[in-house]
């Protein structure tokens, strides 16, 4: 009955305003969460509140920039050859040991998640330069697409950056600090399940064409790999670690700084490149998560100001333990449908608030995780839309079907690892 409480209809109201709008009338998910805002706020008596409108809106601005340098970094490493010419190396070394090929294949795909906590721009980097090497090597399209999509959502929540955690914690004022490790414990074995379901079996048996990945390898290798490549990728290194091995004599940077500075030391790779558009293009492939993280802002503000979101926080303290657990692994991935950024501020912190009694970083690890699966609900489901684009797939959802099995294990490996939280803690901390 607590639904019929004004600010559960305000909830079922937001909702639909935002399903009409993203669904039926196919706005972008930036613009249905802005109308699905005002729209909150003229039901819930608030007027038209411009001050939070706009407040919101760059409430997630540091998170915003991150993504913005990050893929500014990625798309120079990209446009310098090195993401290619690395992921060349990495096949011919391993193209005779399936086990450390699949493995590989599926760290190069979750790279640039690792790096901007995005999991579109894995797809759109190092999943499209994989895809094809995928293919040549045996392995269907769909299973393709689904380790790549897979991958790309493992990238997302593996440390250094992840977004979900970084929103999660800032809505109960808990530094992203120390989740390193926790969130390994998240990814890897996930990571490394998928690589063996979808890519080792196939490479197993040796049945592709020699010629046609050789063909493939030699387009990868426009550059070949030198130290000077590396150099950007070395000074991210380098800055990320001086501020946590030294941290009481090396400057606090932050993160995107950290980036730019990062790649702008491309300019000394020796390789003809062309900054001005290499920044063009990384904003271009940001600007759609970076308006979701802006609508997501709205939302969540509007949420606030007219009592939604202390309703959603009550509702989740109030489960029972069992049925608290289920709402973990239900509800964050299909409120992920909106957005899985939405669906960690909006469902990851309350359900923080409800498992206080557990470790509070591995339980905000474990919540991101379950949070990516968003990622993958339909009708957004950007990692399975745009993996299946990248190995020509119109349809997305043949694609989803092999994601189930792992999406599913994924969402009770995250609710093992809340369970497990406080022997983990004391294990690791």
């Amino acid at each position: 009955m607590e639904w019929f409480f004004p600010e559960g209809l305000y909830t079922i109201a937001m909702i639909g305003v935002f399903a009409v709008g993203a669904f039926a009338i196919k706005f972008p998910v930036s613009i249905a969460m802005a109308f699905a805002a005002i729209a909150g706020a003229l039901i819930g008596d608030a007027g038209f509140p411009l001050r939070h409108l706009v407040e919101g809106m760059f409430g997630y601005l540091d998170t915003i920039l991150v993504i913005a340098t990050a893929m500014i970094f990625m798309k120079t490493v990209e446009s310098t050859g090195l993401l290619e010419g690395l992921a060349a190396w990495i096949i011919r070394k391993f193209r005779k040991k399936p086990v450390f090929l699949s493995m590989g294949l599926m760290f190069i795909i979750m790279v640039p998640g690792m790096i901007t906590g995005s999991s579109t721009a894995a797809v759109l980097t190092t999943g499209a330069l994989v895809a094809p090497v995928l293919l040549q090597l045996g392995v269907c399209p769909h299973k393709a697409a689904a380790a790549i999509a897979m991958g790309a959502i493992f990238g997302m929540i593996a440390p250094p950056v992840n977004l979900p955690a970084m929103i999660i914690g800032g809505g109960i004022d808990m530094p992203y600090s120390g989740f390193g490790i926790p969130l390994i414990i998240c990814t890897l074995p996930l990571a490394i399940f998928t690589a063996f379901l979808f890519i080792y079996p196939p490479l197993k048996k040796g049945d592709f064409s020699e010629s046609g990945l050789e063909a493939e390898l030699q387009r990868m290798e426009r550059e070949p790999l030198s130290f000077r490549l590396f150099i950007p990728l070395l000074v991210l290194i380098a800055l990320f670690a001086g501020e946590r091995v030294f941290p009481s004599h090396w400057p606090s940077l932050g993160m995107p700084l950290t980036f730019l500075l990062a790649a702008a030391s491309a300019l000394f790779s020796g390789v003809k490149w062309h900054p001005l558009q290499t920044v063009i293009n990384a904003i271009n492939d940001a600007l759609p998560v970076m308006g979701i993280l802006m609508g997501v802002g709205m939302f969540i503000q509007i949420m606030t100001l007219i009592g939604v979101r202390g309703f959603v926080t009550v509702s989740a303290l109030a489960l029972p333990t069992w049925l608290l657990y289920v709402g973990i692994g239900v509800s964050i991935p299909l409120f992920g449908a909106v957005s899985a950024f939405g669906s960690a501020s909006v469902l990851g912190v309350p359900f923080v608030l409800a498992l206080l009694g557990h470790n509070e970083i591995i339980v905000a690890s474990a919540l991101s995780l379950i949070a990516g699966l968003g990622d993958l609900m339909p009708p957004t489901a950007l990692a399975g839309i745009f993996s299946a684009k990248v190995v020509g797939e119109d349809n997305y959802l043949k694609v989803l079907r092999y994601c189930i099995f792992p999406g599913i294990l994924t969402a009770l490996w995250g609710i093992a690892v809340i369970l497990l939280a406080n022997k983990l803690a004391v294990f690791l901390f």
